[in-house]
């Protein structure tokens, strides 16, 4: 029998198979670095899209699923539970603010938002407004790759071959100082036969987008402003949930709260899917009543994985103990600092810094975009200089894992400044 390449069978997410370079094949990891089967290290700076929060082949939460594995790998979660998801529903509560107080859980980002959006809508029809459809997102917005969360998203290439079949969400741009009247008049507008069901966002970065960032006072005052207007407010905290603004949430630096919550991503700490949607008590009140109609009919069959769950108690563990909060206060500084002596670079356009996320947005012949042409040939400098960064066109971000040192963290500033050589011979 031939021997098969294992890898002429894989079709790769976010890939052009005809032209893309052959996937650099890794054969282990451990903390920030990545091993291939050619002997090359790779920090990896973008925490393999923004999941691994603690490092690779950590060994607390690896014992936890080995531990859980012997107990039990699953069950169906309709008419059943188990001790890691009762432990982890309590876990999450008790970190969030205490506005909320219901779990549901799903697989991954995406489907937490979809799953966000169905309560909002269902919210409205199980009260008798089925009038109440309409959804406000930003622009630049992107919520996942499912229906719902692609509609919710910004259009783009992304989602062009789809974009007859979303269906219709009013996007509106993040809030600032001088626009934010504008934005209530916007929404007043859209609000005004009381047909908007939700407004979702994701607070203070937006990932996908470009790592665009907006202040939480303004946030705050729209949260504010579309309660008053009765729409329900939805976090998508997928990407900024779990220390990567500074604090565990995003939304501790909001005075007000949204009704519902997403999460994923560092969910467990990088080692397995899991999606968890939060919602506040008012929102689980519309659906707890005696008609079945009004029962949420959602669920998957990997509902609250016990695997999964485990992972995800390990790593919130991990999360709260003093030296990861160091850790994470740690990198806030650096990244300030290296801000602050990248930012008057002429290659460089702007710098973004919020919590351990960090943007450089290099100045292009053209407009700021994903397809920049200069990304291709940022992505491979970096890796051939040992550091893993997916730059999102002409932005360059890092997203590390909380363990990185400082020896790795400089290491990956150098390559950065060094690549703004290569940007400047492109302009």
């Amino acid at each position: 029998m031939a021997s098969i390449n294992s890898g002429d069978h894989i079709w790769h997410p976010f890939t052009q198979m005809k032209t893309a370079a052959a996937p650099i094949h890794i054969t282990k990891a451990k903390g920030c670095i990545l091993y291939d089967a050619n002997g090359n290290e790779y920090i990896d700076a973008v925490s393999s899209w923004w999941v691994n929060i603690h490092g690779h082949s950590n060994e607390i939460i690896a014992n936890a699923i080995a531990e859980q594995a012997k107990l039990l790998e699953h069950v169906i979660f309709a008419g059943f539970t188990h001790s890691p998801a009762i432990k982890l529903s309590e876990q999450l509560i008790g970190i969030l603010p205490n506005y909320f107080s219901k779990i549901f859980f799903s697989d991954d980002g995406s489907t937490s938002v979809e799953v966000a959006i169905k309560m909002a809508l269902q919210y409205w029809h199980n009260q008798g407004h089925q009038h109440k459809t309409k959804i406000i997102a930003f622009e630049n917005a992107y919520h996942g790759d499912t229906f719902g969360a692609m509609s919710a998203g910004d259009k783009s290439t992304f989602n062009a071959a789809f974009e007859k079949l979303l269906f219709e969400v009013a996007h509106i741009p993040t809030p600032n100082a001088n626009n934010i009247h504008l934005l209530k008049k916007q929404i007043d507008e859209l609000a005004k036969e009381d047909t908007v069901a939700a407004f979702i966002f994701e607070p203070l970065v937006q990932g996908s987008g470009g790592m665009l960032m907006h202040e939480a006072k303004y946030l705050d005052e729209l949260i504010t402003y579309c309660h008053q207007k009765n729409i329900i407010c939805i976090a998508d905290e997928v990407m900024t949930g779990f220390g990567r603004t500074g604090k565990n949430f995003a939304i501790e630096y909001l005075t007000n709260q949204p009704d519902i919550i997403c999460l994923s991503k560092g969910i467990t700490g990088g080692f397995l899917p899991l999606g968890v949607t939060v919602a506040s008590q008012k929102i689980f009140d519309a659906f707890y009543a005696d008609e079945k109609e009004k029962t949420f009919y959602h669920g998957h069959s990997y509902t609250a994985n016990p695997l999964a769950c485990a992972a995800a108690n390990a790593s919130l563990e991990l999360l709260l103990n003093n030296k990861c909060q160091q850790q994470i206060k740690f990198i806030e500084e650096k990244h300030k600092a290296f801000a602050n002596s990248i930012r008057t670079n002429e290659a460089v356009k702007d710098v973004r810094q919020q919590g351990t996320i960090i943007a450089i947005e290099f100045k292009t012949k053209e407009d700021t975009s994903y397809f920049s042409s200069v990304r291709n040939k940022l992505y491979q400098f970096y890796l051939s200089k040992g550091v893993l960064l997916r730059p999102l066109g002409n932005i360059v971000y890092i997203l590390p894992p909380y363990c990185i040192t400082e020896e790795e963290l400089n290491k990956v500033y150098d390559a950065i400044i060094q690549s703004t050589e290569l940007v400047k011979s492109e302009l």
